[in-house]
C-alpha cells in the first residue's frame, strides 16, 4: 500500500519536535482581530483550521471573519490566495 501524501503527511515530527514552543493556550483559541489587521501565519501543533506551512511566517490582511475563523489574503508572488485559518495560527504584525 503506498503512504499518503496527504497535508498533514510528516507534520508531527516538524511540528511537534520543539513541544513547548507549540503548546496552545486558552488565551490564544479565543483571541480576536479587527477586520483590516496585518497578521503573520505561524502555523502550531493543532492541526485544525491552518495553511499549508509553505505560507508559515508570510504576513497577510484579515478580509473576513467566519465563525470562529478569519479569511486571511496574502501575495504568492503574483497571484493573491486567500485562507481560512483560526486564530491560534495567527500573529498580530504593527506594520
Amino acid at each position: 500500500m503506498r503512504r499518503s501524501k496527504g497535508r498533514v503527511s510528516k507534520k508531527t515530527r516538524i511540528m511537534g519536535r520543539k513541544v513547548r514552543r507549540h503548546t496552545v493556550t486558552p488565551a490564544e483559541i479565543v483571541k480576536t482581530f479587527e477586520v483590516g489587521a496585518n497578521v503573520q501565519l505561524v502555523p502550531r501543533g493543532n492541526f485544525e483550521d491552518y495553511p499549508h506551512t509553505r505560507y508559515a511566517g508570510r504576513v497577510g490582511k484579515i478580509v473576513d471573519k467566519r465563525g470562529n475563523s478569519y479569511v486571511v489574503e496574502l501575495k504568492d508572488g503574483s497571484v493573491v490566495k486567500k485562507f481560512i485559518a483560526s486564530p491560534v495560527h495567527l500573529r498580530l504584525i504593527k506594520l
